[in-house]
């Protein structure tokens, strides 16, 4: 029988692995993020800096939209990697039609609700005075598109977990390209505003559907299922809910911290701070690009081994990600260190938004070389399929600390109570994820490769 890629991950020496899966998921999420800070540069410079504060409102529903794709393809490519790892094939293309089945049906029922409910939703995530027309302009496009947009995020990690990095990557550059070719023609040369911007994104995420749906007809995927694998399977159901219920509430997590965090600082300091978080929030997209790939790379194969019960290449791999994470993320944080005031040009010319934002950045960024672990920690336990502790460690950093500080700081420290509340946070739900890894290592993995 020929060598299935999948297989790779169980066999190939973890550095080699580790980067030809890291490489691939950085650029892939490098071009994403570029897309993302672009789109912006374009929306600010073209529409005006109003625009980039509705965006920035609009992503919160959005995201916890897509997410569900994402959720969905993250849970279900855990049980994938450990069932190839297994060999166990028929629960692998089981999983898979579930998880299709499940996409579109979560991703069409809230789409048509956050349709429904537009003129309430914007409101409530920031989008008022100014903000509210190009917000909700936006907004309706944008959800058109969230079925599409949901099969992509759930494809883009299935083709991960089969051990295909670069059909994941091209899954991920499609969109991104798309979108500033379609921005350029719809907003630059067709001058339709804010609409543009929006069907440029939904258009560039059609495109990448097309090339995934491609993908899973051809040779290349093992994901060869058929009209019986998209029944329902309640076990299987339980499971990818169990696991992509992580993914879910930390996309949930960070929608309702973008609504918490718009409407306090508008409160402080109205539609200027409001835009400054959005930079910011672009900022981290994009240069924790490399951390955040490593992370995705990371996944399938820790799921692979401990579900071929290689203990000790699992050890392998967390130790080894750990360390080339926090290499780059240091690197990223000595760069916003030094570049703030530069960066912040690249999306406005607006002085009063530029005078705030680099040291607001500052203060976003100060812990980023300890967020490594804390990733790589939350990551390890998605892959394994223990949910709990997962759960818990993806809740930490954002509702478990950062939520409560940025209501308690402000209290002493005004405006700067919200952005110092992102460097603690960091730092508390590292050290919390970095006992939990331990104890792991030490009671488990250990234990069981004596």
């Amino acid at each position: 029988m020929a060598k299935v890629p999948s297989q790779g991950l169980g066999t190939e020496p973890i550095s080699t692995l580790l980067i030809k899966q890291a490489v691939p998921a950085s650029i892939g999420i490098l071009v994403m993020s570029l897309n993302i800070l672009v789109d912006t540069i374009f929306v600010g410079q073209w529409i005006g800096s109003i625009a980039i504060a509705a965006i920035n409102v609009v992503l919160p529903v959005s995201f916890f939209i897509a997410a569900l794709g994402m959720a969905i393809g993250v849970g279900g490519s855990s049980i994938i990697s450990r069932a190839l790892g297994a060999e166990n094939n028929t629960k692998a293309l089981k999983t898979f039609g579930n998880q299709i089945t499940l996409t579109f049906l979560f991703t069409i029922t809230f789409a048509v609700f956050g349709l429904y409910f537009v003129d309430t939703l914007i409101p409530a995530f920031g989008g008022k005075g100014t903000i509210f027309e190009p917000a909700k302009t936006y907004y309706e496009i944008i959800l058109y598109g969230v079925p599409v947009l949901g099969f992509v995020m759930m494809g883009n990690n299935v083709i991960r977990a089969e051990g295909n990095p670069k059909f994941a990557m091209y899954a991920m550059l499609i969109p991104s390209i798309g979108n500033l070719v379609f921005d350029y023609l719809f907003i630059n040369v067709l001058n339709i505003g804010m609409a543009g911007a929006a069907w440029a994104t939904t258009g560039s995420y059609v495109v990448s559907f097309l090339f995934i749906f491609w993908y899973f007809l051809s040779k290349n995927s093992e994901m060869k299922i058929n009209w019986s694998h998209l029944g329902l399977d309640k076990n299987i159901v339980l499971e990818i809910s169990a696991l992509g219920s992580v993914t879910l509430v930390r996309q949930a997590v960070i929608s309702v911290t973008f609504l918490l965090v718009n409407n306090a600082l508008f409160n402080f300091g109205g539609e200027t701070s409001v835009t400054a978080y959005a930079i910011v929030g672009r900022m981290s997209m994009f240069a924790l690009f490399p951390v955040f790939g490593i992370t995705q790379g990371f996944i399938p194969i820790a799921g692979y081994n401990y579900g071929a019960n290689q203990n000790q290449r699992v050890k392998e791999v967390i130790f080894t990600a750990i360390k080339y994470a926090t290499i780059l993320a240091t690197l990223v944080f000595i760069s916003l260190m030094l570049f703030p005031e530069m960066i912040t040009k690249w999306f406005t010319t607006d002085e009063a938004v530029i005078s705030v934002t680099p040291n607001n950045m500052r203060w976003a960024f100060a812990a980023v070389p300890v967020l490594a672990l804390q990733l790589i920690g939350a990551a390890y336990f998605q892959a394994i399929g223990k949910a709990l502790p997962a759960l818990l460690l993806t809740l930490t950093r954002q509702a478990i600390f950062f939520i409560p500080l940025m209501y308690i700081l402000p209290i002493f420290f005004g405006e700067l109570g919200i952005w110092i509340s992102f460097p603690i946070s960091d730092v508390l739900s590292t050290i919390l994820t970095a006992f939990f890894l331990h104890r792991e290592v030490k009671l488990k993995l250990n234990q069981t490769s004596e």
